[in-house]
């Protein structure tokens, strides 16, 4: 698989990465001998980006992530994890989605300096890992002021230690990413951008993705089969049923993928690594064969034809030649 440059923070990564919230049982359990061999089919096909973080499972996504990569050289993969919440015995900031949390412990949001601190500290503990290679502030909106100031400030002060090589954010809104990139005192070196960036939603492209741009910041594509409607073989469990308008654009991608003989999953993969600024996109996966397929859409064949399509029925911007 080949490997890109990650912008302006120095590491190079895989053009798909594997994100670990499916294997911490978001919606279904996940056995774990199942995560670590989906971990391990990752790793024999060339994946070398990984994605956590504390609130996956309360905790349980980076314990598997510690299993799958222990034993690896830790410099032929970047992994990342996030800040924001803290893990603690009776954490109130619940989420009904994972299927097999542990009990009596749960997350609290906390962007404050010593929080992210020990927030950090702890996922090394729990991955058995002596450093992360991008941490993410992890849904920011939820408290701007604190995020954009002091997490960041905690954020700044690992990466001159070397504890960390890149800063990011780990959002699914555009527009609130774009305002951090504005705003902060520290421009992050990258964004993990969830479902903002797709064939279904382009939002994107009205603020985030020129700021970026200007500023060298790489965006790292997740969500790009939002959750589930642009992978056909992977229903959507778990997500709220698509907008009427949504829905409409899916019927048209779908018959237009028809009309070309384009599995519409390879579509939705490699529009987003289409764009100058998405080196890489992360993708879910509960099974070895799950990633084996997804991975295989990387090298499925689109003619240019499929593409000026898309574009002449609106529904993907016009792409350089």
């Amino acid at each position: 698989m080949r490997m890109v440059e990650l912008g302006r923070s120095g590491l190079k990564v895989s053009r798909l990465g594997l994100g670990l919230a499916s294997l911490a049982g978001m919606f279904a359990p996940v056995p774990e001998s199942q995560a670590v061999a989906t971990i391990d089919r990752a790793w024999e096909l060339g994946i070398r980006l990984f994605d956590t973080a504390p609130v996956y499972g309360y905790g349980l996504s980076e314990q598997r992530a510690g299993l799958g990569l222990r034993g690896r050289p830790r410099d032929d993969y970047v992994l990342c994890t996030k800040v924001g919440r803290l893990l603690e015995p009776g954490g109130t900031d619940l989420q009904p989605i994972w299927a097999e949390p542990p009990p009596g412990i749960g997350p609290r949001l906390d962007y404050s300096y010593d929080a992210v601190m020990r927030s950090f500290e702890d996922s090394l503990q729990r991955m058995g890992i002596d450093r992360v290679d991008i941490l993410h502030i992890h849904d920011p909106e939820l408290d701007f002021a604190a995020a954009s100031t002091s997490a960041l400030r905690a954020l700044v002060e690992l990466r001159d230690r070397g504890t960390i090589r890149a800063l990011s954010l780990g959002i699914n809104h555009a527009d609130v990413a774009a305002r951090f990139l504005r705003e902060a005192a520290t421009t992050p070196d990258c964004v993990l951008l969830a479902g903002r960036y797709s064939l279904l939603d382009q939002s994107a492209t009205v603020e985030l993705l020129p700021l970026a741009h200007q500023l060298g910041v790489s965006i790292i594509g997740a969500g790009v089969f939002q959750g589930g409607p642009l992978a056909a073989s992977r229903p959507s469990v778990g997500y709220p049923p698509l907008s009427p308008e949504a829905a409409a654009r899916l019927d048209q991608l779908r018959a237009i993928s028809d009309r070309y003989g384009v599995p519409l999953p390879a579509a939705a993969l490699q529009f987003p690594l289409a764009h100058p600024d998405i080196p890489a996109v992360v993708v879910g996966a509960r099974t070895p064969a799950e990633i084996t397929e997804v991975a295989g859409y990387l090298d499925q064949s689109i003619a240019p034809e499929y593409w000026r399509a898309l574009e002449k029925a609106e529904l993907i911007p016009l792409r350089s030649s």
